[in-house]
């Protein structure tokens, strides 16, 4: 998988590669050494074929160059205080590995293939230093290529890939979109390896945090308010206007590192939906998503969420609560083209199509509670299902639905205060039903809770909650 250079890095390059260098002064101070310059020049302003023959006829000498060797310091070393000379070496460093391909395995092949370049990441807690950007952008190229070589464990490697995963977390919480898309991009070449994907879910903190801070922002929601993602929004296209969104190609970027995630689905999937609800929030992206692209990884990226078997007991309840099914739906009459993309949907309509048909009222209404979130679904207002299930719900399995009933009671919930009301909804139809039973939900302070909640702000809580505790001082004269 390539993708082009950002134009914000191959600015830089280009201003750097101009910039004259008086490398005889920097030879006098012993900066670098005669044999350095007589190597750098060889392969300085000369075209691409030219380089790559000059490199593979000496890859010893470039190998040195870069790294050092018995002939002394990488001048990444030795030039240490020139800002100018390190600038140059790291452009020349990726221009040398792009173009001459022998020379990768061969600055593998030395002792400690990253550590005069490692150093250069904590150059300046600037964002906009030229010189951690361009050091992040050799490291990518080299460990890249040292996962290909050799996917299995490398202390070196790792720990070269951890401190690149730190420098570039810095750059996705940038205010820069073009930061941002640097960061995002060296992430996607990163992720070629096992170990590599699992030592980023290690650091999710870090890394995957600010990734869906980007995607809330296109959809124009955050983490303190994100009750549009059981409720629609607008479009992307829309919220970009409003300054609220993210370029196309920075989502579709970000969206493409998940997905590379997405293949250690079993060890990332309840983690994703517990701390970032991945499953709601890609609804949302999918009927928002303005290009086929961007629709392609978002499906593929949740069929390898909701295929893995630890995964489905608990993604496909709440895939179904975010109403994830009826986007599909949405979808097929959409004018697609993509065949990966039609192949994925089918697929994943076909697994939802078999978990929904397997499933009871009572099974809906449990995976909604256990999901954490509530709405208005057709089991809360039926009398029906709670005449026939209200008991069940307060006998059932040690009390666990009323407990995450009273814990979702909990929260303030301030920008969907609707979950509130349906969580008293909930509590008045128990206790009508099955009034011998509430002894179970006041134990547990929900009686409490949602007396506390008739004097909410929100007119609907209010009404609620004061309907359940209608139902309770039905039987106040028995207590």
């Amino acid at each position: 998988m390539s993708l082009d250079p950002p134009t914000y890095l191959s600015s830089l390059e280009n201003n750097i590669r101009a910039r004259p260098i008086p490398w005889e002064g920097a030879v006098r101070a012993g900066t670098i050494t005669e044999d350095d310059l007589k190597t750098i020049k060889s392969v300085d302003k000369v075209r691409k074929e030219q380089r790559r023959k000059t490199v593979e006829g000496d890859l010893e000498s470039y190998q040195s160059l870069v790294l050092g060797g018995s002939k002394g310091k990488s001048v990444l070393e030795s030039a240490a205080k020139r800002t100018d000379v390190i600038q140059y070496m790291l452009v020349l460093t990726g221009d040398l590995i792009n173009d001459a391909s022998a020379l990768v395995p061969k600055l593998l092949e030395h002792p400690e293939p990253y550590k005069p370049i490692v150093p250069y990441l904590t150059h300046s807690s600037s964002p906009e230093d030229p010189i951690p950007l361009l050091a992040s952008s050799v490291l990518s190229s080299l460990l890249s290529a040292a996962q290909t070589k050799s996917p299995k464990f490398n202390p070196k490697t790792d720990e070269a890939l951890t401190e690149v995963y730190k420098y570039l977390s810095n750059l996705t919480k940038s205010h820069d979109s073009g930061l941002q898309d640097i960061a995002v991009q060296q992430y996607s070449s990163l992720l070629r390896s096992k170990k590599a994907r699992e030592l980023f879910w290690n650091h999710r903190d870090q890394t995957v945090q600010p990734l869906f801070d980007i995607l809330r922002t296109a959809t124009g929601f955050n983490t303190d308010s994100d009750s549009t993602l059981y409720n629609g929004g607008s479009s992307i296209r829309t919220a970009t206007e409003a300054g609220l969104g993210v370029g196309l190609q920075l989502l579709y970027h970000v969206l493409l590192t998940l997905w590379q995630l997405s293949f250690e689905a079993s060890l990332i999937g309840k983690g994703l939906e517990k701390e970032q609800e991945i499953i709601p929030l890609y609804a949302v992206l999918l009927r928002l998503s303005p290009k086929e692209k961007t629709t392609r990884v978002l499906l593929s990226t949740l069929l390898n969420l909701l295929s893995a078997p630890s995964n489905k007991s608990i993604l496909l309840p709440i895939a179904t609560t975010a109403r994830l099914p009826a986007v599909l739906s949405n979808l097929k009459a959409r004018h697609l083209t993509d065949p990966d993309l039609l192949e994925d949907l089918k697929a994943l309509n076909e697994m939802l199509d078999e978990y929904t048909s397997s499933q009871t009222t009572f099974d809906e209404y449990a995976a909604e509670v256990q999901s954490g979130r509530l709405r208005w679904s057709p089991p809360h207002k039926d009398a029906t299902f709670w005449r026939e299930n209200a008991r069940k719900i307060l006998e059932d399995d040690q009390n666990a639905l009323p407990k995450k009933l009273q814990e979702i009671m909990g929260k303030e919930w301030d920008d969907e205060k609707q979950v509130l009301a349906i969580a008293c909804n909930d509590v008045g139809w128990m206790v009508k039903e099955a009034p011998e039973k509430r002894t179970v939900l006041e134990r547990l302070g929900v009686k409490g809770r949602v007396m506390e909640l008739m004097s909410d702000k929100d007119e609907g809580v209010r009404w609620e909650s004061l309907r359940a505790v209608g139902e309770w001082l039905r039987y106040s004269f028995d207590d």
